[in-house]
């Protein structure tokens, strides 16, 4: 997903920082897929935002050799790699900029996409910056935006990947739960809000894995992968608030090894 900075006043000597949720999907693992080639679409999950290791060509949209996408693909040596998943995408941006890597013979596509189409971002940057109540009230109206208008988003989209792609097998990728309530952090955003979040990422998978399944895609939850490692676990793979910014928020290294790419791995 995409990442936005934004800060707080100088006098708290506080940078907060909000990454955009991202999608990370990898290439299918049987000899038809990697026969035809693959091709990662996506946000910043999917490029690795956050794990590091960018390469040097692939400027904002740091696509990092630590990603689960590159990290398949050295595993299983597809017939040909596209890895154009970028930082910040959309949904429409996708769609717009991404599906050129796709043809009728590519046999494998990964992608995660939704979060940054309803303000994930500016979420936690309510969540970070300000009250309880400004974090809920965000909250709730990017739920309500997950629910009313990302369907249609998310339709489109998977249409316009099977269209260039006919004979692909499509892995489409959740997005972590952020928190371990009950956990270990003694500062920061209060249980309640912790919750809310959570709550909100599992609504978005939901929606995510309907319109997954009604496309005739795979859909591949890592909630699973990343329990006992969100934030507040002690052993976290995702950043928190990070230095750089563009880190906060997303796996780290070990979210996309440990996390993601066995979840992509499964479905593939």
């Amino acid at each position: 997903m995409s990442v936005r900075r934004f800060w707080a006043s100088a006098s708290t000597l506080v940078l907060a920082a909000v990454a955009a949720l991202g999608v990370v999907q990898p290439a299918s693992a049987n000899s038809s897929a990697a026969a035809g080639g693959y091709v990662a679409l996506g946000d910043s999950y999917s490029s690795g935002v956050g794990a590091g290791s960018y390469l040097s060509d692939s400027g904002d949209c740091r696509r990092s050799t630590k990603s689960y996408p590159y990290l398949w693909a050295a595993a299983n040596s597809p017939s040909s790699f596209a890895f154009v998943a970028c930082s910040g995408a959309t949904t429409t941006s996708v769609a717009g900029t991404q599906l050129g890597a796709l043809n009728s013979s590519t046999g494998l596509v990964s992608v995660t996409a939704g979060g940054n189409d309803v303000g994930f971002a500016d979420v936690m940057q309510d969540c970070v910056l300000s009250g309880e109540a400004a974090c809920l009230s965000s909250v709730g109206s990017a739920v309500s935006q997950v629910q009313n208008s990302l369907p249609s988003k998310l339709s489109s989209l998977y249409v316009s990947i099977r269209s260039r792609a006919p004979q692909a097998h499509v892995v489409v990728l959740g997005y972590p739960r952020f928190y371990q309530l009950s956990g270990s952090c003694i500062a920061g955003l209060s249980e309640k809000e912790r919750a809310a979040i959570n709550n909100a990422s599992d609504v978005l998978n939901g929606v995510i894995a309907k319109q997954a399944a009604d496309a005739g895609f795979t859909f591949s939850s890592v909630a699973d992968e990343f329990a006992g490692h969100e934030l507040c676990s002690g052993d976290a793979w995702l950043h928190s608030v990070s230095i750089p910014v563009y880190n906060s928020y997303h796996p780290k290294a070990a979210g996309q090894s440990g996390g993601y790419l066995p979840a992509f791995r499964s479905a593939a």
